[in-house]
């Protein structure tokens, strides 16, 4: 759909998954998240299963993970938020989970980015702060960007409503987005859809979409 301006104005699933104007964000798929999830094998395959349709139809894809700062770098709230999540009270019982290059830090050998894709690390929840994502997004012309990963409730919605304060339509695959949460993650996903912004699919659409635009 074009404006009276010339603008064009993507406002369907499928006038929005064009590869020429879509990027694929795979977020926080990493061994130390990855293993705290119920139904860790389910996502993992659907993830699979998007990235292999992505690659096919030459989607731009990007990689998240999650990256804790040593301890004597950790600032009052990255500290508040490890005590929170680790259930310590005090500020020498927290370990940093995540640090670079420790055992739950890469992402997962199932799902390796190929040298053709981007990684960025980041110590916050939305994968646009603090990242070049933005800038890497806007330097091709993606005017969109699905989302999948680790986890609904923590760092997805965040990103997704990040990306909508940046201009770009966000596309969430729910069925390849995990969570640690059931109720948390249905509550984001009522959000989002009441919010209107976020178009929301499934794994079949997805690729079935790309598959089609790409062709």
């Amino acid at each position: 759909m074009r404006s009276p301006s010339g603008l064009e104005i993507s406002r369907t699933l499928a006038e929005t998954c064009n590869p020429a104007r879509l990027a694929l964000l795979i977020y926080d798929m990493q061994v130390g998240i990855v293993r705290q999830i119920k139904d860790a094998d389910l996502i993992i395959g659907k993830v699979d299963q998007l990235l292999k349709a992505a690659r096919a139809a030459n989607v731009r894809t990007f990689f998240t993970r999650h990256m804790s700062l040593p301890l004597p770098l950790m600032g009052a709230f990255q500290l508040r938020m490890a005590m929170a999540w680790q259930g310590v009270d005090d500020v020498a019982d927290v370990k940093p989970a995540f640090l670079r290059d420790s055992p739950g830090f890469p992402i997962i050998a199932a799902l390796a980015p190929q040298p053709s894709e981007a990684i960025f690390d980041k110590i916050t929840m939305s994968a646009f702060e603090g990242t070049p994502l933005q800038i890497a997004l806007r330097d091709c012309g993606a005017t969109a960007c699905a989302i999948a990963g680790i986890a609904l409730e923590i760092g997805i919605e965040p990103t997704i409503r990040h990306a909508t304060d940046l201009g770009l339509v966000p596309v969430l695959i729910a069925d390849a987005c995990g969570s640690g949460n059931a109720e948390a993650r249905q509550r984001s996903l009522e959000a989002l859809a009441f919010e209107g912004n976020t178009l929301i699919t499934d794994v079949a659409t997805f690729t079935s979409l790309i598959a089609h635009s790409a062709g």
